[in-house]
């Protein structure tokens, strides 16, 4: 949610270590960070509500990394955390060119509304925390309603005893429902990777 940090970054450097290319993408732009929740939402919210235009973002991010030295165009996965699951979802929404596999962690769920729905052809795995408070169980049953109507292959994995944030290791909120959870990330990596192997083969 704060941008492209550390955080971010890692995991582009863990998906070249399993072999493919890690791009991670800028959504906010080059220099806007957030360093708090509040700022965090300060970024995030006018995406969350123009998502004409972040799909607009998105699928320039995706024509970006199809053009990478040794990429191939019609291979494409996007990964994401939070707010970069919504993002990875929102691509699989746009039938974005060559994108494979759509896999979000802790991801948020709300459908952008931009027109009918055409069948999405990425395969759409969802990595959820069934205790997340920014992604309600009740929203979780819609958004596979809505992959269902879409004809999508999806797979939501709801993890009991879970919140937000379960891969980020300096998550400690639990007061909030954010907090690390390392047993938790292990098995939704070991999904992501899994998911990959298939879809990019």
């Amino acid at each position: 949610m704060g941008g492209q940090d550390d955080f971010a970054r890692a995991k582009a450097d863990m998906l070249a270590s399993l072999g493919y290319i890690g791009f991670a993408i800028d959504v906010y732009g080059k220099g806007r960070r957030g360093n708090s929740p509040e700022e965090n939402s300060k970024l995030m919210t006018p995406w969350f509500e123009n998502r004409g235009a972040l799909r607009t973002r998105l699928l320039s991010a995706v024509d970006a990394a199809s053009k990478l030295d040794g990429s191939d165009a019609s291979r494409l996965a996007v990964v994401g955390f939070c707010f970069g699951g919504l993002c990875a979802f929102d691509l699989a929404r746009a039938n974005a060119r060559g994108v494979k596999a759509a896999i979000g962690f802790h991801a948020l769920f709300g459908a952008p509304n931009l027109g009918a729905q055409p069948p999405i052809a990425a395969k759409v795995l969802a990595l959820h925390g069934y205790d997340d408070p920014m992604a309600t169980p009740e929203q979780m049953v819609g958004f596979a309603k809505e992959m269902t109507l879409a004809q999508a292959d999806w797979q939501v994995v709801a993890y009991g005893g879970t919140g937000h944030a379960f891969t980020n290791p300096h998550a400690h909120d639990r007061a909030s429902g954010m907090f690390y959870r390392e047993v938790i990330a292990d098995r939704a990596f070991a999904a992501m990777r899994g998911l990959l192997a298939e879809s990019l083969a």
